[in-house]
């Protein structure tokens, strides 16, 4: 029987790896070994940048929220606290979207927060 050794699988591992690096400066698109670091390491940082972004996100509908509760004579605490108080189970995505497109809507949803406390 004749004897198998690796080299389709390890071509095709090879090719992966650096189609992924294409684009990348100098040997890192072009030498396997140079390119296969660089892949793991952007690997990495996407994954990290993708739980940054829902933190990033999160604090920006924070501070709209925030700035919307100003203008209603109200503190981002005190809101969120009436609101779950009064029963109203919107996440705060939707909230910051109803405070920049819906001035009146927001306004409306402050006093039931206020009401409730």
């Amino acid at each position: 029987m004749a004897r198998v050794k690796g080299a389709m699988a390890t071509r095709k591992r090879r090719k992966k790896v650096l189609k992924l690096a294409k684009g990348y400066w100098g040997a890192k698109s072009k030498h396997f070994k140079m390119a296969k670091e660089a892949v793991m390491k952007s690997g990495n940082y996407a994954y990290i940048g993708r739980r940054l972004k829902k933190r990033d996100f999160r604090k920006l509908w924070i501070t709209r929220i925030s700035a919307a509760c100003k203008l209603n004579g109200m503190n981002y605490s005190s809101f969120m606290n009436g609101l779950k108080k009064a029963g109203v189970t919107l996440n705060r995505k939707m909230l910051s979207e109803i405070a920049i497109n819906d001035a009146e809507g927001f306004t409306a949803l402050t006093e039931r927060a206020k009401a409730a406390l």
